[in-house]
């Protein structure tokens, strides 16, 4: 097989080239860190290193236990003992675990056995593919077994032609066992069909193991209900969103008190929780959510029955984000972090002293030789008086006295944190690295800023956020160092959608856009995309409802296919083959239309890719090409 080499022309001096900058290359040699738990003793943190192979298109992983306390790291090579299972009930008897099973009829030959060699599908409803992949009759469901060798074990859910883990992304995060070993909960979406694509309203089911029989615990909720623990003194938790169709509404941490009996710990609290633990006596929850351009790990306190009222508390606080919460044993917290520069890394965390220090160095090696961007903090006003931090990376080894060029950065969401995350394709320090300023907006649509500024993007995609886009670039453009002439705009999802927008809106402002997987026909997305719910709420309802204004005004006036006999700017356009949240179609739509109007356009298609690009040569080509584009166009 060919090896491909990629080099990247660097505006660093000569008196700086001893030093490195992050590139492509080195992106993808950097260690992925994930933590697998804390050992059945409590002295260490078990945990994984992933790194790519390149030349086999895939990644290895190592296995490694470090002390709580910090240390040298041990490799292993079976973490199975060293974990206790989650899977296990708690009186050690049984084993919970999950597979997917037959339960309807979807293939010609389920309906035709003599036509084994047929190769069709038949769909009587919608939810016929999911993210990457087709419906073809099995769904995943959640059995227990006795926690022994060649155990039968029984199917909860037998004959349901419903998911628990949820798909595509569930895991056995969506099933646990009670204290007392006697039942199982699990979450599910008890929907199908048509039903299923429109709705996001998952339960919480009690399974018990005698008598058999399932319960529907939040059957009044109409949202989201995910993330079931139990607390150390045995109250059910779990994560609330309430208004059905709207996968960005508020999520809330919700404690079952008693049978008749729940509290809302974060109803006061102008945020949406990411994720949770209990502390270990039982008086209060650690959660994880968005602040200010970060994510930081928050406290609130369990009231119980009482009449004190629960008070939330952020905990943590720098241009950082807390990514997991690993273990908090008193004021000693065991967390991830990740900033712009540096990928997830395991950290120690004195909670009373706000007092750090890294566990592990998996990259140190790498970044020891590295010259890096420096991010900034710039806050700007919007069009209607708001105010909206802009995160802005600067080059390595930046000069004021230079003009650099400059790329607008779209997030994805619509509805999504824009923090000081580490991405592994749209990677702010690589972006830095090769000489480009980076202004990424934290516009209207970002967690962080309040539940108002997150909701207002719905049903109003290309109004005030398009406004925010521009008084970012505008803002950051009046610096002497920016070169005015050489702006790009580039985004993925929403942010390819926003790509598309803009390149008929922008004034020329741009001389160059990249959309990866960008919504560029609202009309026919609506009509191809599966969770339909999410159009639904967004877009305020259907094309063909003549008489919903909303919904007609994110058909017409917000629909960038409106806008393309105003384009005259080179595009390069990125697209999954497999991708069914934003099909196939927009992209070709998209360059098709570039194409035909004469406009330098390239259309970069990933077949076996879904709505991101994962494998390690596919994320190779997709980093030289989206430079390659950059250094043709600006």
């Amino acid at each position: 097989m060919k090896k491909i080499f990629f080099i990247i022309v660097s505006t660093m001096s000569l008196a700086a080239s001893a030093q490195q900058v992050l590139s492509p290359d080195l992106l993808w040699k950097l260690g992925r860190v994930s933590v697998i738990g804390v050992s059945k003793d409590g002295k260490s943190i078990v945990y994984k290193v992933s790194t790519p192979v390149m030349e086999e298109n895939k990644s290895s992983s190592k296995y490694y236990t470090i002390p709580m306390t910090g240390g040298v790291a041990t490799e292993v090579k079976d973490t199975k003992d060293l974990v206790a299972d989650k899977n296990v009930s708690p009186d050690g008897k049984y084993l919970l675990s999950s597979q997917e099973v037959k339960t309807e009829n979807i293939l010609g030959k389920d309906y035709y056995p003599e036509l084994q060699k047929s190769d069709v599908q038949i769909y009587d409803g919608l939810d016929y593919r999911h993210w990457d992949t087709w419906n073809n009759g099995t769904h995943n469901h959640v059995f227990y077994a006795e926690n022994k060798a060649n155990a039968v074990a029984l199917d909860i859910m037998k004959g349901e032609n419903y998911d628990a883990p949820q798909k595509p992304f569930g895991g056995d995060e969506d099933y646990i066992w009670s204290p007392d070993s006697k039942s199982i909960i699990y979450v599910s979406k008890k929907k199908a069909g048509t039903a299923y694509a429109i709705s996001t309203n998952t339960n919480l089911y009690q399974y018990n193991l005698e008598t058999q029989t399932t319960q529907n615990l939040t059957e009044s909720n109409l949202g989201y209900d995910t993330n079931p623990a139990y607390s150390p003194t045995g109250n059910l938790t779990w994560l609330r969103m309430k208004r059905d169709g709207y996968e960005a509404d508020k999520n809330d941490i919700m404690v079952r008190i008693n049978d008749k009996f729940y509290q809302n710990l974060t109803a006061n609290w102008d945020g949406s929780v990411e994720s949770f633990k209990w502390s270990k006596d039982g008086k209060k929850v650690y959660f994880i959510a968005a602040v200010d351009g970060t994510q930081q790990l928050f406290e609130v306190n369990y009231p119980g029955m009482t009449k004190i009222a629960s008070v939330v508390r952020q905990v943590t606080s720098g241009d950082f984000d807390v990514h997991d919460i690993v273990d908090i044993t008193g004021d000693e917290a065991i967390l991830t972090r990740t900033d712009m520069n540096h990928a997830l890394e395991i950290y120690s965390c004195n909670l009373k002293k706000n007092v750090w220090t890294k566990l592990t160095s998996v990259n140190d090696a790498i970044y020891s030789k590295m010259v890096f961007p420096k991010y900034e903090r710039r806050y700007v006003t919007t069009t209607d008086g708001k105010k909206m931090l802009v995160w802005v990376i600067l080059p390595p080894n930046f000069d004021k006295t230079k003009k650099y060029p400059t790329l607008l950065y779209c997030q994805g969401g619509p509805q999504s944190p824009l923090t000081q995350f580490y991405s592994f394709r749209w990677n702010f320090s690589l972006m830095a690295s090769q000489g480009y300023i980076v202004v990424a907006p934290n516009r209207r649509g970002m967690y962080g800023h309040g539940q108002e500024w997150n909701e207002q993007i719905s049903k109003d995609w290309g109004g005030q956020v398009m406004e925010d886009y521009l008084s970012a670039i505008d803002d950051v453009a009046k610096e002497s160092y920016v070169d005015t002439k050489r702006l790009g705009a580039v985004g993925a999802s929403y942010g390819g959608y926003s790509v598309f927008y803009l390149a008929g809106i922008h004034n020329n402002r741009f001389k160059t856009f990249i959309a990866h997987d960008g919504v560029f026909n609202t009309q026919s997305m609506f009509g191809t995309t599966e969770e339909v719910f999410f159009n639904y709420w967004d877009f305020g309802g259907a094309y063909w409802e003549k008489n919903n204004a909303v919904a007609q005004k994110a058909y017409t006036t917000f629909n960038p296919i409106n806008y393309v006999d105003k384009w005259n700017t080179p595009i390069l356009i990125i697209q999954g083959g497999i991708d069914f949240r934003v099909p196939i179609g927009q992209g070709q739509e998209a360059f098709q239309a570039a194409q035909l109007r004469g406009i330098p356009s390239r259309f970069l298609y990933f077949p076996e890719e879904n709505h991101w690009v994962l494998k390690p040569q596919n994320g190779m080509v997709w980093q030289h090409e989206f430079y390659k584009w950059l250094k043709e166009t600006l």
